[in-house]
């Protein structure tokens, strides 16, 4: 059955933001809340930063500001503020994408912001958070990642160290996290009529979306009498997280004749079902492994002949036999060749550049027999100006003339 109404409709979110951070909102856009982007006039540099320009605009900024509206206000003036505070009256939740205090300095505090509505969630959204020795620095998405441990340094040719290519985590899951904790905010501030006021730093989350190996450092930290490794190694010791992968055989990537694929016959049925398939019993009745968890760790002579097998077939070829015979095995895909994986086409239906300036990926998770909101193209600076002091707070064109006469939404909006 589909629904007309998106999930989040009727949810109206003021948003003030600079670059990364302000992808806490994209979520809820992309969900179906109203999202009013409040820019200083000069605009939020997002859209000159980073690469890919596109037609002369970021892909960062097509994509995290999409489905926004943009309204400018100098909230050096007192005439942008009221209209700051007219925003929040009818407002749910307010987010401060941006260092600590900004807002306040401006006098709009949480505490001026619930003298208008107080049921406001308020959600501060920054590099390292509102406290510890870190706060006041300045940062920007790398280094959430070089801090919680995620980044090896590496070094070119000339001995220079630069940074590896990784994948980017305290950017996407510090806005992540924040926004999962806003609508927890706004369920119960319906319930009781009271807000509240909540903060996420990007870091903070880097180092909790990699909470497996940091708590596994922190477990070893025991005594090997209370923590040990699995009961197929021994009970000896691996290296926390992915490291300790490095010398397992039933659970490793393997070259194919075309690419790699990942091998994670770790469990002892799994590892029968592809020794049958391939016609290699011989291989299962030398080498039967544990019942769970056995990668077969330092088996070079095992890893040698697998390695062998797996370059007799393509990636595809591999893949197919994985569904067939009842093994684990997975595609390895790069950035530049998942959008080819038959899977990701079938779950990632591109928005088009040509409607949204970029080729876009849509949220991910899928509510059935129902569609979300396709999003709008991001917003140029200011491009809702009138829309939103018309539409949303009901001002009359001379309301709206003066205000521009006061310089309250700046000299770029005139």
């Amino acid at each position: 059955m589909s629904s007309a109404r998106p999930p989040l409709a009727g949810l109206r979110v003021i948003e003030s933001s600079l670059l990364g951070p302000a992808a806490i909102t994209t979520h809820l856009a992309d969900l179906g809340a109203e999202v009013i982007k409040v820019e200083s006039p000069a605009g939020d540099y997002i859209r000159e930063m980073t690469w890919p320009i596109i037609q002369g605009t970021s892909l960062l900024h097509l994509h995290i500001n999409r489905g926004k509206r943009s309204l400018t206000l100098d909230l050096r003036t007192p005439e942008a503020v009221e209209i700051y505070l007219d925003l929040v009256r009818d407002a749910e939740v307010v987010i401060e994408a941006m260092r600590p205090g900004s807002l306040a300095r401006r006098g709009l505090s949480y505490e001026k912001l619930r003298e208008v509505n107080p049921q406001i969630v308020f959600c501060n959204v920054s590099g390292y958070g509102m406290t510890g020795p870190y706060k006041d620095m300045p940062s920007h998405g790398v280094a959430f990642d070089t801090w919680a441990g995620l980044v090896n340094p590496a070094y070119d040719e000339q001995g220079f160290c630069y940074i590896s290519e990784h994948a980017s985590m305290g950017m996407h899951a510090g806005p992540l996290f924040g926004a999962l904790s806003v609508l927890a905010g706004v369920m119960r501030a319906r319930q009781t009529g009271e807000g509240c006021s909540m903060e996420i730093g990007q870091s903070d989350a880097a180092a909790y979306m990699d909470w497996y190996r940091s708590e596994s450092w922190k477990a070893y930290e025991r005594p090997e009498s209370e923590v040990t490794g699995n009961k197929s190694d021994d009970y000896a010791r691996r290296e926390p997280g992915i490291a300790g992968m490095k010398e397992g055989v039933r659970y490793q990537i393997y070259e194919s004749s075309d690419g790699h694929v990942l091998f994670m016959a770790s469990e002892q049925a799994f590892w029968k079902n592809f020794c049958e398939g391939v016609g290699r019993l011989d291989v299962f009745e030398r080498w039967p492994g544990a019942k769970f968890a056995d990668h077969a760790r330092g088996n070079r002579e095992l890893q040698t002949i697998l390695r062998e097998i797996f370059r007799e077939r393509s990636s595809a070829d591999w893949i197919q036999f994985g569904n067939e015979h009842n093994t684990p095995i997975a595609p390895v895909n790069t950035p530049r060749t998942l959008a080819q994986d038959p899977q990701f086409k079938h779950r990632f239906p591109w928005y088009p550049a040509s409607e949204h300036g970029a080729d876009m990926l849509p949220f991910p998770v899928k509510f059935l027999d129902e569609e979300l909101p396709v999003p709008a193209w991001a917003p140029t600076v200011g491009e809702h100006n009138q829309r939103v002091l018309a539409e949303v707070l009901g001002y009359d064109a001379e309301k709206i003339e003066k205000l521009r006469a006061a310089g309250a939404l700046g000299k770029q909006a005139d």
